[in-house]
């Protein structure tokens, strides 16, 4: 199986085709708010013309021009400031554990983010990735080209999910990354000191970007469906617990709960999207939830 077959489904591919069709919102919501600015370019509607100037394509003079006035006039156009989008996923090692699903969180992270990017290239706007641990440590700039998806795929398809999750390092090093405003979607589990996060999000939306977070966990870190003395193991680190897992159900599920709402008002604060979704979660579903959710809001 190919890595664009493995991520990009036919299956989630009817969902995303589906979602486009009936969440068009994405298009005239929060996407096209970042594309009120008029520049001059050559992709949107013809404005006037200009003379013809050495190192100008050939394509855009404007041949009916030259039939009537002898002279070479190119067409200008009046385009649309397409918003660059980003794609940031955490690669660490806890990113690659599943208790039972098919799907690690990474694997299900890596699906649902090249369902966005499949959402932005087919309205053209460019997308580009960002994969850290505890740093950046591969990345492709933004291109709206649909062969692009295939490079983004291809490159995460080669990637183990490996060493210590440091989200705030990452969100530092991506600014200087960023030329324009843009949308950042981080898919990360979030298994690490949230503060430098918060602070890494928040300086994003200060400086202009438009941000989502899709907290992605396995369904057992939620639901804790263990039952007996358990050995636990840190993926990230070599430390080791054994404990009653039965005993502690009812706290661990209540301390989960509490976490995610606490960064959900935290992230709200800052107008930042929180998206929170398990691994046992369908696509359409984990898509339709957040997109209804911002449909209301704009």
């Amino acid at each position: 199986m190919s890595t664009l077959e493995k991520y990009l489904r036919p299956d989630v591919i009817r969902q995303v085709e589906r979602l486009d069709l009936r969440a068009r919102f994405i298009v005239e919501g929060f996407l096209s708010g970042l594309h009120a600015s008029p520049n001059h370019g050559f992709s949107v509607e013809f404005s006037e013309h200009r003379k013809y100037n050495p190192g100008d394509d050939i394509k855009d003079i404007d041949w009916n021009v030259y039939a009537k006035t002898e002279k070479y006039y190119v067409k200008k156009f009046e385009a649309e400031t397409n918003m660059s989008g980003w794609m940031v996923l955490d690669s660490s090692g806890s990113m690659g554990w599943t208790f039972r699903q098919q799907m690690t969180k990474f694997d299900y992270s890596v699906s649902l983010a090249a369902a966005l990017a499949y959402l932005m290239i087919r309205q053209q706007d460019p997308v580009g990735l960002a994969i850290f641990n505890d740093k950046i440590h591969q990345s492709l700039p933004p291109k709206s080209k649909r062969s692009h998806l295939g490079a983004m795929l291809s490159l995460l398809g080669g990637l183990k999910p490996g060493g210590v999750s440091n989200p705030g390092a990452a969100l530092r090093q991506l600014q200087p990354l960023m030329r324009h405003k843009s949308l950042v979607m981080l898919f990360s589990d979030m298994l690490t000191e949230t503060e430098p996060v918060i602070d890494g999000l928040r300086r994003l939306r200060f400086a202009g970007h438009e941000v989502i977070v899709f907290h992605v966990l396995d369904e057992a870190e939620i639901h804790f469906p263990f039952d007996h003395l358990t050995e636990f193991h840190d993926i990230e680190t070599t430390d080791k617990m054994t404990i009653d897992a039965r005993a502690v159900r009812a706290d661990y599920i209540a301390t989960m709960e509490a976490f995610r709402k606490e960064l959900s008002n935290e992230l709200a604060r800052s107008n930042i999207d929180y998206v929170p979704i398990d691994t046992s979660v369908n696509f359409d579903k984990a898509l339709m939830g957040y997109l209804q959710q911002r449909q209301h809001r704009c």
